[in-house]
């Protein structure tokens, strides 16, 4: 599962740095690899950040209750 969320957060890394290209320069790098394939990087990001928002209560430690923060000690 460590695996399945590295490369979710990559892609929504790439996802997100794609979008200030396209906001600040109207870039969008993804669709440089082509119409086809954009759509399936655009389908992996987004289930990427289903998958990001799904378990991240699991995995974050700022929001895991039992972990103290530097502020509780």
């Amino acid at each position: 599962m460590k695996s399945l969320h590295a490369i979710a957060f990559i892609l929504v890394i790439v996802g997100g740095l794609n979008w200030l290209l396209v906001g600040l320069f109207n870039l969008d790098v993804v669709m440089y690899l082509g119409v086809a394939l954009a759509k399936i990087v655009y389908v992996l990001v987004g289930l990427s950040a289903i998958y990001l928002i799904v378990t991240h209560k699991k995995d974050c430690k700022c929001c895991d209750k039992s972990v103290a923060t530097p502020a509780q000690m």
